[in-house]
């Protein structure tokens, strides 16, 4: 006898000014829309039969709301959290307090950057890290991701 079913779902977060994928700075994080992030995550999750629940904000809060209202719902979480990353203990906090497998994804190479993006709070609670990839690393993400939950429950 087998036990409940497991969400066939991942929450995909993306942070402060990632809302401005496609005009923000295109040199650095190219012409791509969130819109088209968010398809091939899509696409991507339904290549392993999941789907996606995607959320995007400015705000702190409606973010950690979000990655709290996955334990419910969501296998995994799939975040770039823009700026977000190198500043916010209670973002890192949340994700470690949902349990939930985490792919950390940044489409710059931040770690050639300024020095101030070198650190990532939430680089030690997430199990996949892709990072500098474009946005064809979200869809890389997903694939590790999926990996890592598949790992875990057939374990």
């Amino acid at each position: 006898m087998s036990g409940p079913e497991r969400p066939r779902r991942l929450l995909l977060v993306n942070g402060p000014n990632l809302n401005l994928l496609g005009t923000r700075e295109p040199d650095v994080y190219g012409t791509e829309t969130l819109a088209d992030v968010e398809r091939s995550v899509a696409e991507a999750a339904a290549r392993s039969g999941y789907g996606i629940r995607a959320v995007q904000s400015n705000h702190e809060g409606v973010l950690i709301d979000a990655i709290h209202d996955a334990r419910e719902d969501c296998a995994g979480i799939v975040i770039n959290p823009g700026g977000l990353t190198h500043t916010s203990v209670v973002l890192r906090d949340a994700l470690a307090g949902v349990a939930l497998p985490v792919a950390e994804v940044h489409i710059s190479d931040v770690r050639r950057r300024e020095a101030f993006r070198h650190h990532s709070y939430v680089a030690d609670v997430a199990a996949v890290h892709v990072v500098g990839e474009g946005v064809p690393g979200y869809a890389m993400a997903v694939d590790r991701l999926i990996e890592v939950i598949r790992a875990r429950t057939d374990g």
